[in-house]
């Protein structure tokens, strides 16, 4: 069995991945930062004895993800798990002060490099008739809130396009699962406030957020049903949290 894991470098896709090879399986890791994949490699490699495979690319760039994946030996190209995790907030301004580099970054990466992935990993899952593609949203793909405007329209697209994703294959077999996260703790905040790591830790103070290996066994554990059961749309939020903004936090 292989699992593809985009975005393997950190948090949620460096937890699917360890999750998957404490299972058995065969891996494909990628993302932009080669001394953390190879890191991760080595220690999955050591710790789960299984083969790991490294491709160092951004899922911005459709020449980059055909090339690397396209190279992928045809035995490699047999994968059973697709997990689109890549993905990115950048700033939380509101709309008309808004960042057009920041918004290219992230319709570019969650919503564009989604499709590219998908796009040549899914005629190979056809093949075979059978497969499974996690596409990994958010609670921001389910209610827009203040100063969120662009990343959650890229969620929402991430929702519309998982829905059509389980029509357009529904006949070939292969299962489609959205999982959305509330607030899970990794480098999420840093990254979306620029490297402000005081902000971004406040952001998870006074309650207890969802870890990256909280979502790594839920993708594990709907790609682990029977075939002929499919997890569509999974929403996980932390229990101190009831929706995007509302979160019981005791300072």
């Amino acid at each position: 069995m292989i699992a593809l894991i985009t975005g393997a470098t950190a948090g949620i896709g460096a937890a699917t991945s360890e999750r998957f090879a404490q299972g058995g399986y065969k891996l494909i890791v990628t993302g932009r930062r080669a001394s953390l994949l190879e890191e991760l490699k080595v220690k999955l490699e050591k710790r789960y004895d299984v083969q790991v495979k490294t491709l160092v690319f951004d899922v911005r760039k459709p020449d980059e993800v055909e090339k690397n994946l396209s190279q992928l030996p045809p035995d490699w190209q047999k994968v059973d798990v697709l997990v689109n995790n890549a993905g990115l907030a950048v700033g939380l301004s509101p709309l008309q002060e808004g960042i057009l580099e920041d918004w290219e970054r992230m319709i570019d990466t969650n919503v564009k490099g989604l499709l590219y992935v998908t796009r040549i990993v899914a005629p190979w899952m056809e093949v075979h008739k059978k497969g499974h593609i996690v596409n990994i949203g958010s609670i921001a793909g389910k209610e827009v809130y203040p100063n969120g405007n662009v990343y959650c329209a890229t969620k929402y697209a991430v929702d519309a396009l998982s829905k059509a994703m389980r029509y357009d294959l529904l006949s070939s077999g292969i299962r489609v699962t959205q999982i959305c996260p509330g607030m899970v703790e990794t480098e999420f905040s840093q990254v979306r406030f620029k490297g402000d790591l005081q902000r971004a830790a406040n952001v998870y103070k006074g309650f207890v957020p969802l870890s990256a290996g909280d979502i790594a066994e839920a993708v594990w554990y709907v790609t682990q049903l029977p075939a002929h059961v499919t997890v569509s749309d999974m929403v996980i939020m932390p229990t101190a949290q009831a929706s995007a903004t509302l979160v019981n936090k005791q300072l």
